[in-house]
């Protein structure tokens, strides 16, 4: 579980590491900073076209072999980023991460189980955890660094965290074979269920309204409390590391879990755009990462209880919805940038969690 969580949490520190270093990578490369933002879009795109193919392209391969593989292509995804001489060469890099990420997320969750079995919602709160520990000190120190050395040197120290990661994975995890029906049968069985597909659509609509917003969290940090940027986005982790455990600690009550989450996302949305003071703005991180790292731990068990004898595929349409989300978001929340300022991307993404929080009350969960 360790090993697994540090693979996951490498990982999403290299997605969102853009995130933190935004300004400064837009300025060196000569880029608007909404252009900047389609470093976190290619890499989604990526992502977003890997999770749910990637079980058809390697049906009966051992995923110990798939997940230290794609830990290694990560490495040198992060390697192209940290010497991208311009703008092309670090979104080709971003695309090489995307597809590692996507893949690795994927896999991850069954492969946990298989390793540790009876203790679902363990491994899921552990994968979570990976997540928020790439936000809490990933983030935070990306930014640090590009107001330091350089941002390039945060993904310099993503390359070598990732093979790191790498041999730990290969040396804690046992040979863990592929499921007998892997590929593209076990896939259209599962789009053929109503409440699994209804559930990936809301769940599309939660992290757009997150990603709409994320990828500018340090510009809204920016108008209300200048220089604080690494400890507001160390409090936006500290919030996400208790909703990732409260979101296991009640998910024996899934409906209410994917429900508060969104409506807990929205409301630290509109408290970081009415924020004028630090210590409301602090308010606004603790509760906006509470809110939305409910979302994957929450999400990850929603659709393996809908589809239990699929789980692999309904953890993959998981990720798609993460990645195809993560995509419209940041894109849309890039271009809302450059028109209307960092306020109204932040009431969009608001309103899109709200809707997103009435979806999640009105689908009926399946008991465990």
């Amino acid at each position: 579980m360790i090993a697994l969580a540090a693979g996951i949490a490498i990982l999403v520190s290299s997605e969102f590491l853009p995130a933190g270093v935004l300004p400064t990578m837009a300025r060196d490369l000569g880029i608007s900073e909404g252009t900047a933002g389609l470093a976190v879009a290619a890499t989604a795109i990526a992502g977003a076209a890997t999770a749910p193919t990637i079980a058809m392209v390697f049906p009966r391969m051992d995923r110990r072999t798939l997940l230290v593989g794609l830990l290694v292509a990560a490495a040198v995804a992060n390697l192209a980023v940290a010497v991208a001489p311009g703008f092309v060469v670090l979104l080709l890099g971003r695309l090489v991460l995307g597809a590692a990420i996507a893949g690795y997320w994927s896999f991850a969750f069954a492969v946990g189980t298989y390793a540790s079995p009876g203790r679902d919602h363990v491994i899921s709160t552990s994968i979570a955890l990976g997540v928020t520990g790439a936000t809490i000190v990933g983030l935070p120190l990306g930014s640090l660094l590009a107001d330091g050395p350089g941002w390039r040197w945060g993904f310099g120290a993503a390359t070598v965290l990732s093979l790191v990661s790498a041999a730990a994975l290969a040396r804690a995890l046992p040979p863990v074979p592929a499921h007998p029906a892997a590929g593209l049968t076990m896939m259209r069985q599962a789009l053929r269920n109503p409440l699994l597909v209804a559930g990936v659509v809301v769940l599309v609509v939660v992290v757009l309204g997150n990603f709409v917003a994320y990828p500018f969290i340090r510009i809204a940090i920016a108008e209300t409390s200048p220089g604080a940027g690494m400890w507001m986005l160390a409090l936006w982790g500290v919030g996400g590391l208790f909703g990732n455990l409260a979101a296991g600690r009640f998910s024996h009550r899934l409906r209410a879990v994917v429900t508060v989450a969104p409506l807990l996302l929205a409301g630290g949305l509109v408290l970081t755009v009415l924020a004028e003071s630090t210590p409301v703005m602090a308010l606004a991180m603790l509760v906006w990462g509470f809110g939305f790292n409910m979302v994957p731990v929450g999400t990850q068990l929603w659709v393996t209880r809908v589809e239990p004898d699929r789980t692999e595929s309904a953890l993959a349409l998981q990720v798609t919805a993460f990645q195809v989300a993560i995509t419209l978001g940041a894109a849309l929340g890039g271009a809302v940038l450059d028109e209307y300022g960092v306020g109204r991307v932040l009431l969009i993404g608001a309103i899109g969690a709200a809707v997103a929080a009435a979806g999640f009350g009105a689908l009926r969960v399946p008991r465990s």
